[in-house]
């Protein structure tokens, strides 16, 4: 089954528990390598690494903007903790220092003790922590898979374009191989006609004649161009099949695609020919297009 994939998606997920609410947000577009951004509020940058790795796991290709957000809820979990030893030992240094200096209309005030460092903290038990970093792991991972069903969904839509522009292709060429062999005989013929004419009777030399004929039929031959043309157009049936990203590998086909009908352009030397290559390097970019979408 062809599960090729767009790298253009969004999906969210929302993790509630008891003390909280985490909620994840990723966003794709079209890249060349894979670059993973990532947004978290102050109380998750410890798992900020975390994320980007278990998000880089899963999507390989393309512009990925990761969003979390932290709703705390009110309770005695996420009140500060009291450094009470911390605490009483502010206060005895300022009452020393009251004495010391004599201020003794100067309160120590429970508002001066608390304004210090370390006295009041955030709770960070081990627990905790550990908690916090299965529900951002579920909802990272949530995210991830509603993207990725997303991805899949504009990536049949992908494919069935992508399909139909392949038998295109493949008509188009088979085109061009009937008409390859008629290329030499109208020449010759042409050929035949304009020497008559110019010789006015005099006889031809038809040795000579052949040998024109074959040099013409030599420089203008595209059966090698045919056969490899052919072979990729084999090889990017296989690399639909292939359950790794393809997009990088589909596009190098392309180009060698494109090479091949700019060689039987140059070399074929007609204009029925012609014709159909500029119909065939315009499915190519149309193909090349949709080809950027993909992962």
């Amino acid at each position: 089954m062809v599960k090729i994939k767009s790298m253009t998606g969004y999906g969210k997920a929302v993790v509630e528990a008891e003390h909280g609410r985490t909620t994840v947000e990723i966003r794709s577009v079209n890249h060349r390598y894979g670059e993973i951004a990532v947004k978290v509020p102050r109380s998750l940058l410890a798992f900020e690494n975390e994320v980007r790795k278990t998000v880089g796991d899963r999507l390989k290709r393309g512009k990925i903007d990761v969003f979390v957000q932290r709703e705390e809820v009110a309770g005695v979990a996420n009140l500060p903790m009291v450094n009470l030893p911390l605490a009483k030992a502010y206060r005895d240094t300022f009452d020393q220092l009251r004495e010391e200096l004599g201020l003794f209309s100067e309160p120590v005030t429970l508002q001066l003790i608390l304004s210090q460092r370390d006295v009041l903290a955030a709770r960070n038990e081990e627990g905790d922590e550990e908690l916090l970093r299965e529900e951002l792991g579920r909802a990272v991972r949530g995210a991830v898979d509603a993207l990725e069903a997303m991805r899949r969904r504009e990536g049949e839509t992908l494919l069935a374009d992508l399909l139909s522009r392949r038998r295109n292709l493949s008509g188009l060429i088979e085109r061009v191989a009937g008409r390859a062999p008629a290329v030499v005989t109208e020449y010759a013929v042409r050929l035949r006609e304009r020497l008559n004419q110019l010789l006015a009777g005099t006889s031809l030399d038809e040795a000579r004649f052949a040998q024109e004929v074959a040099i013409m039929a030599d420089r203008g031959d595209i059966t090698e161009e045919l056969v490899r043309f052919r072979s990729h157009l084999v090889q990017f049936d296989e690399t639909l099949q292939l359950e790794e990203p393809v997009g990088r590998k589909l596009d190098f086909l392309l180009q060698e695609l494109n090479r091949e009908v700019n060689t039987i352009g140059s070399k074929a030397n007609d204009a029925e020919i012609a014709a159909i290559v500029v119909e065939l390097k315009a499915e190519l970019e149309k193909i090349r297009e949709q080809v950027q979408n993909i992962e």
